[in-house]
């Protein structure tokens, strides 16, 4: 990740904000992968002169929120525009078993090394990160103590990644009880509310035949694919064949363990997603077109902060008309 100075909100901006003076709040939702949309969602926001006052996150949601109120969201944009599946496997610490198939350390301990651990009341741009209690299913909203640890428990997709523990609680992903946090963002003061939805073209046809007719595509996921070099080498071979059956597609038993678990969750965070917009609706929705990218695909980052840049354009005008119109 490239070091460059934090970008800082100009207080001399003529955004359309400014003139209208209201806060806009920009509530990122969960979708794994494809949570790379929300840096061109943010960079087209800025293009327009249009200033974020402050920013709430769910799951991958919150990485992004997170560092970009920490002032170093153009390092990350670099970042997840040059990451290759070699990146990704190095940051795949295997817990087995135990439960999560990943822990998140290298990847956390990666962050903090680039960008350093902020505190959350100490960041220039108000942040909120949204995860849920394991044992009680209460959502919890992280706003104060290490941004870190709120960015890796608000990630802690069930089964997937290793639930995260504070105190005598266990963490797990806000996506379960709050996809796109846009009542996290009315609380902390929010005047205008821009969502982001990450899920809302993956159900339905799209969503169960998208590896269908893809290269490479019959008998392995793309994931099981790439996942094979991660397992050489590093488990035993006992391990290794207990895994592979969880990432391995098998044509004549059905989807892998990780396929039934992220759908899922992609299932339950649809539905509960649309109630809670049908609630409490944000001012301006923005939904990029992301079906194709798969849960782990964060290789294709370019892709998905080109689509999210795309979708914030096609609203700026909306927004500019909603803040000139008090």
């Amino acid at each position: 990740m490239k070091k460059r100075t934090a970008h800082k909100t100009d207080p001399d901006t003529k955004g359309t904000e400014k003139r209208a003076g209201k806060r806009i709040g920009l509530a990122l939702g969960s979708g794994s992968a494809r949570g790379w949309s929300h840096l061109g969602v943010i960079r087209a926001l800025r293009e327009a002169g249009i200033d974020i006052h402050l920013v709430s996150g769910t799951s991958m949601g919150a990485m992004v929120a997170g560092v970009f109120a920490a002032g170093f969201g153009d390092q990350l944009e670099d970042w997840a525009r040059g990451l290759t599946w070699s990146d990704i496997l190095g940051f795949m610490d295997v817990s087995f078993p135990r439960a999560g198939l990943f822990e998140g350390d290298r990847l956390m301990g990666y962050l903090v090394e680039k960008i350093t651990d902020l505190r959350i009341e100490d960041l220039p741009v108000p942040f909120a990160a949204v995860a849920t209690e394991l044992n009680t299913g209460k959502e919890v909203c992280l706003r104060e103590g290490s941004l870190m640890d709120a960015i890796r428990a608000s990630m802690s997709m069930p089964g997937i990644l290793t639930p995260f523990q504070r105190g005598a609680d266990w963490l797990v992903d806000g996506g379960l009880v709050n996809p796109i946090p846009v009542s996290v963002c009315r609380q902390m003061g929010a005047d205008v509310v821009i969502a982001v939805n990450l899920n809302s073209d993956i159900m339905g046809r799209r969503f169960l035949s998208r590896d269908r007719g893809r290269p490479g595509a019959q008998g392995k996921s793309a994931l099981s694919q790439k996942l094979a070099s991660l397992l050489n080498g590093r488990l035993s071979s006992g391990q290794a064949s207990v895994l592979k059956r969880f990432v391995q597609d098998q044509p004549d038993r059905g989807p892998s363990l990780i396929q039934v678990i992220s759908k899922s969750v992609y299932i339950m965070q649809d539905r509960i997603t649309r109630q809670r917009l049908a609630s409490d609706p944000p001012d301006i929705l923005i939904s990029p077109h992301l079906a194709h990218i798969g849960l782990l695909e964060f290789n294709r980052g370019e892709e998905s902060i080109e689509e999210g840049h795309r979708a914030m354009q096609l609203m700026i005008p909306v927004l500019q008309d909603l803040m000139a119109a008090s």
